[in-house]
């Protein structure tokens, strides 16, 4: 049986040129990632394009799996951060009003970096990162959650956890699939009707 690679940092960058040499690894391996693809992104390629030694690499990640999970913990937090945001300015508004705020910022954040998000969409699995992943989902969740329940009278009559999860499952699948679906070749155009439509559509149901 395979030995699963390594996924955590060997140590943690605390000085100013570690976090720079750091950066510059992940950066790296995000930049290999979408042009050439996981398999071809091997340790002495990423130290190669980041301008670092392997030896350099190594004191700070035991594998290129490693890198891969950094890069996705960063993709993640950057799309975590813009929704963290988003859910704190909607907090007074109406239903119709919200909902069409997250479902924008959604396809926006998504639409970061698209070839570098369909990448990594595919490495969460081999890398180990589904935990971490959960981990955001069960935010966004309380997060909305905490916001529907605050709009209560502007609501039928139905069961606050299954809202929460068929709101947050219908504007994140529309999001991830609206990139899946090369995002970047979609007029503005279409992307204000995918946002229109899918406010629509849950605003109906919440309604």
């Amino acid at each position: 049986m395979a030995r699963t690679p390594p996924t955590k940092p060997r140590k943690n960058a605390l000085q100013e040129r570690s976090r720079a040499t750091v950066d510059a690894l992940v950066e790296a391996t995000a930049r290999i990632l979408v042009k050439e693809g996981f398999e071809k992104a091997s340790t002495n390629r990423i130290a190669e394009i980041a301008g670092v030694s392997v030896g350099s690499l190594y004191q700070y990640f035991p594998s290129k799996e490693a890198l891969v999970a950094a890069v996705i913990d960063r993709h993640n937090e950057e799309i975590m951060g813009i929704v963290r945001t988003a859910l704190v300015e909607v907090a007074d508004l109406p239903i119709d009003k919200a909902v069409q705020k997250l479902v924008t910022v959604a396809v926006e954040a998504h639409r970061i970096n698209p070839k570098l998000h369909r990448v990594l969409a595919e490495q969460i699995p081999r890398t180990g990162q589904l935990a971490e992943v959960e981990a955001f989902n069960r935010e966004v969740h309380a997060l909305v959650r905490a916001y529907l329940e605050s709009r209560r009278k502007e609501m039928r009559k139905t069961d606050l956890d299954v809202a929460t999860f068929i709101c947050v499952s219908a504007i994140e699948s529309v999001a991830h699939n609206t990139v899946l679906n090369h995002a970047e070749m979609l007029s503005e155009k279409t992307v204000k009707v995918l946002v229109d439509e899918t406010t629509r559509m849950v605003v109906g149901y919440l309604r």
